[in-house]
């Protein structure tokens, strides 16, 4: 008699890994033909781990770890790179008559019937997960067009200045590609052209941290600068002095956006390309991490009619996705939207937004004046650089517009003397700030080899030193899904500063920093490393994590 196979769902439930609540809102909210499993970790509520760890026990199908898995290259040739990349699977070993293939999706016949009748083999179906498989194709797919077989096919000779470069050459055209396909793989946030006396290195920034992806010989530098500069509409001649561009690409059926930026150093030009990855905006306040109070507040403070609510952290602290995301709460068609920003980097529909260009005199302030004669509801303004643009942005918020806007400071008290340091009269920030946000990004802890470990006393010690109590803490130990470093993705810190009457009448009568900070903390502000040390109770980063993005007061 057959056994009976439970649905996914309930074997999830019985593993203790969702509740029958979560369950049936997941089922309500997942998009017509999208799978259960799918949904569920796009939701958060699983990590792909876990979900072929519950297909494997409902299937009965082997289970397969790719990383460092020894994949005979002869296997290869029997199924396309397209093919594979296609329909997420893996061929890894092969014995008599039967080809073993890792599949995302198991369950996908077409697949499997396809790769049948092409191969003469019968196929063994394995699960892995998604990563897995993508970075596996990558890895082993791209060994038949190397970048050290690449090389052969250059010139041993740095190319001399005036000589002319072909920057359409193949070998630079698939060398370029292939490091921007390796980068987006790996969920890089930068890509960086490092000249060296010897080399070029090329590094990537992944989950915050830079590591080094290839050294490159230096007679390629040049070919390669070319390229990318042919590649985002820069002057290709001019070396002397930093340019900015854009490309616009598609890579792997995903839309990418990269920033360019290129910077002369004496050993060559740096270039510096941001990764934007328009599939993955993040629109949604509900995934931005804050804690419950810290939300309640952030809500608040947006959905104020008047006042500017300022963001503030250092480059790369998810200050963009936290301006959009509260925009798009506020997107409706009875407010009029516009910003004006450097450069606009997400478009979002029923916004109107304008991107600076100072080539042709349009400004933050210049565009800022222009909006408000836009009869607008919300303005948003990328940063706040200067004097000018903080008092329009002051003026508008004072006559009657709420203004979104993000600065550069440590933290959110330190936003205020800097304002009165640029210049502003303290009654003038005084009365239009309704609320600052301070944030900064930290590493989190791999679901998938995750375990809880004895907290150390030093770490006791700074959790006793802002009254926190700990026993224990998750650790990520390193496997082939985090690439043996313990963190996989990033989730924000955050503290909102709530301007009040008592803040206020400190800040016009100039009183030191100090009786602000003060004050906040009998008024029960939570700071960024408390923030910090409270998601490192709830398992979801470290503390080695907080104390290095957060200055402990």
């Amino acid at each position: 008699m057959s056994k009976t196979r439970k649905r996914l769902g309930d074997l999830l439930i019985e593993s203790g890994l969702i509740t029958e609540k979560q369950l049936s809102e997941t089922l309500d909210l997942k998009a017509e033909g999208q799978k259960l499993g799918d949904a569920l970790i796009e939701r958060g509520l699983i990590s792909e781990q876990q979900l072929t760890e519950a297909l494997h026990h409902q299937l009965n199908i082997p289970q397969v770890s790719l990383f460092q898995y020894p994949i005979n290259e002869n296997i290869l040739a029997l199924v396309s790179k397209e093919f594979a990349k296609r329909n997420l699977i893996m061929p890894f070993k092969k014995e008599g008559q039967k080809l073993h293939v890792a599949m995302a999706d198991p369950m996908d016949y077409y697949s499997i019937d396809d790769l049948r009748l092409s191969t003469g083999f019968q196929i063994e179906p394995a699960i892995a997960t998604k990563d897995d498989i993508s970075r596996a194709i990558t890895k082993y797919y791209a060994m038949d067009d190397s970048i050290d077989e690449l090389f052969e096919d250059m010139p041993e000779e740095q190319p001399d200045e005036g000589e002319e470069i072909d920057v359409n050459d193949s070998p630079v055209v698939r060398i370029v590609n292939q490091i921007l396909t390796s980068a987006v793989e790996q969920k890089a946030s930068d890509i960086h052209f490092d000249p060296q006396e010897r080399h070029l290195a090329v590094r990537f920034r992944v989950d915050g941290i830079l590591q080094t992806e290839k050294k490159l010989p230096k007679h390629m530098q040049n070919v390669i600068t070319a390229r990318i500069k042919i590649m985002a509409n820069l002057n290709i001649t001019e070396s002397r002095i930093p340019q900015d561009g854009r490309i616009k690409l598609t890579i792997d059926i995903h839309p990418v956006d990269l920033r360019v930026s290129t910077l002369p150093t004496v050993f060559g030009e740096k270039i510096v390309l941001r990764i934007l990855d328009l599939s993955n905006a993040l629109n949604d306040i509900d995934k931005l991490g804050f804690n419950k109070i810290n939300y309640n507040r952030f809500i608040e403070l947006i959905e104020r009619p008047t006042g500017i609510i300022l963001i503030t952290g250092p480059t790369g602290s998810g200050k963009t996705s936290t301006l959009y995301a509260g925009l798009n709460h506020l997107n409706s068609e009875d407010v009029n939207i516009i910003t004006v920003e450097d450069p606009v980097e997400y478009q979002i529909q029923g916004i109107n937004q304008i991107q600076v260009n100072a080539n042709v005199g349009m400004t933050f302030a210049k565009g800022l004046r222009a909006i408000l004669r836009q009869d607008p509801n919300i303005v948003m303004v990328g940063e706040i650089r200067d004097q000018e643009t903080a008092e329009i942005a002051i003026r508008a918020s004072l006559t009657g517009h709420l203004v979104l806007s993000t600065i550069h400071t440590n933290d959110s008290i330190s936003t205020l003397s800097r304002l009165v340091d640029m210049g502003l009269e303290p009654f003038m920030v005084a009365s239009s700030i309704a609320g600052v946000i301070s944030q900064r990004l930290v590493r989190r802890i791999c679901k998938d080899c995750a375990v809880e470990q004895e907290a150390s006393r030093r770490e006791q010690e700074i959790f006793a030193k802002r009254g926190l109590k700990i026993e224990t803490v998750m650790r990520g130990t390193g496997c082939g899904n985090c690439n043996m470093s313990g963190y996989r993705g990033r989730i924000a810190i955050h503290e909102v500063l709530v301007m009040n009457e008592e803040i206020r009448n400190l800040l016009l009568n100039n009183r030191p920093v100090s009786e602000i900070h003060e004050l906040t903390k009998k008024l029960g502000m939570i700071y960024l490393t408390d923030d910090g040390l409270l998601k490192v109770k709830q398992g979801h980063t470290t503390t080695e994590e907080v104390l290095r993005v957060a200055l402990s007061e």
